[in-house]
């Protein structure tokens, strides 16, 4: 088992385990599997001769990056068979070492975990915050409203929160502050319109938002690493030389 603070997943591959947590003594056998921090146990004892099991571990980076993804509130569901066929395919571009499906298949198993049954418990105790729901309900509320200006206050008002408390528990939570968010909301999104629909830069920035056109060039920049105009140049022009080589 990991030696590690950091969160991990622990998977029973074939065998039967004795688990002594705060929870009790848990047998855990073929295709069954703990969380770490949420069952964490003090002790051990294998049942059978043999033991084969599977530990993955993830850093709170990971959590959180897969977290500002998720679209929408998060429901929780019984997903097992999908997370365990998450882990067939984590195996398998493992053992090819495909390090793009590894970090990919990665990304699955941890959307799998925070939308399964355990999700706000296993986010919660990997990123150790409390009000973590509300922190949830108000992130989903900027990505529904990133086009529309709001101020900070008005959101720690909500929680009964002051400002700096807000702001901390928010950049814990999602990894980056609201407004912070917000900005990036607003050049994904414009980034999408000039490539789906051809808008001309003008037209995505106050599309999205924008009152300043020059600041959002700078902030697309700062964001993407080129202006909007080079930046979707770019991007069609690798779309194109992939679909030539498919076509030869």
């Amino acid at each position: 088992m990991p030696a590690s603070n950091r969160p991990y997943f622990y998977l029973i591959i074939e065998g039967e385990i004795i688990f002594d947590s705060r929870l009790g003594k848990t047998n855990y056998t073929d295709g069954e599997y703990f969380i770490s921090k949420i069952d964490t146990p003090k002790s051990a004892r294998i049942v059978k001769k043999h033991l084969k099991a599977l530990a993955i571990e993830f850093s709170v980076e990971d959590i959180i990056s897969v977290m500002l993804d998720i679209d929408g509130k998060i429901i929780q569901k019984n997903n097992t068979d999908k997370l365990l066929n998450n882990i067939y395919e984590l195996l398998c571009a493992s053992n090819n070492k495909d390090n793009f499906m590894i970090k990919h298949t990665k990304r699955e198993i941890i959307f799998h975990l925070i939308t399964g049954l355990f999700g706000r418990e296993f986010v919660q105790n990997a990123i150790n915050i409390k009000d973590l729901s509300k922190i949830y309900d108000i992130n989903t509320w900027i990505k529904e409203n990133f086009k529309t200006d709001f101020s900070v206050e008005n959101l720690a008002e909500q929680l009964n929160m002051s400002v700096s408390a807000f702001h901390q528990k928010f950049k814990l939570a999602v990894g980056i502050g609201p407004i912070q968010c917000q900005k990036k909301l607003r050049l994904l999104e414009a980034r999408r319109i000039m490539l789906d629909s051809d808008s001309n830069v003008t037209d995505a920035a106050l599309e999205v938002g924008y009152e300043s056109v020059s600041q959002f060039i700078r902030d697309y920049k700062k964001s993407f690493g080129l202006t909007p105009k080079d930046d979707i140049l770019k991007i069609k022009k690798y779309a194109n030389s992939l679909y030539n080589q498919a076509s030869k």
